[in-house]
């Protein structure tokens, strides 16, 4: 077992409601993060992949999270307009061309408000001329 793994035991809900809704065992993985001096444990029912790779998993699924965290707080995203892969890839990618071109525009123009702000602006004042 790697040395930041903690533990790796099985686990069973043994509640009346909780057992009939699922009554298969999960994994219970605890893992130390060296990284963030942080110990985790994780629920999970992968038992066909090691410890190591659950953790792992589950710390790239964080950093997805985050990004969409980011993506909502500075590209406004509140929801997806498609559902397919492509539609959601075209969105993501449109926002982020267009957060990019306002950094530019702050740069060059070097404008005194944070790019947040000046999204603000556009975004209530698009088609409004009103000097930057």
């Amino acid at each position: 077992m790697p040395k930041n793994i903690l533990s790796d035991t099985e686990v069973k809900l043994i509640g009346y409601t909780s057992e009939k809704k699922y009554p298969e065992s999960f994994r219970a993985i605890r893992f130390y993060d060296e990284e963030d001096e942080r110990e985790f444990t994780f629920l999970t029912n992968a038992k066909h992949i090691s410890a190591l790779d659950v953790a792992n998993l589950y710390k790239k699924r964080w950093l997805v999270e985050l990004f969409f965290k980011w993506l909502k707080q500075h590209l406004k995203i509140k929801r997806f307009w498609g559902t397919t892969e492509n539609a959601v890839r075209i969105q993501i990618s449109v926002a982020i061309i267009t957060y990019c071109l306002v950094a530019i525009v702050q740069h060059d123009m070097q404008l005194n408000r944070s790019t947040y702000e000046i999204l603000q602006i556009l975004s209530i004042s698009l088609t409004d001329k009103i000097p930057l």
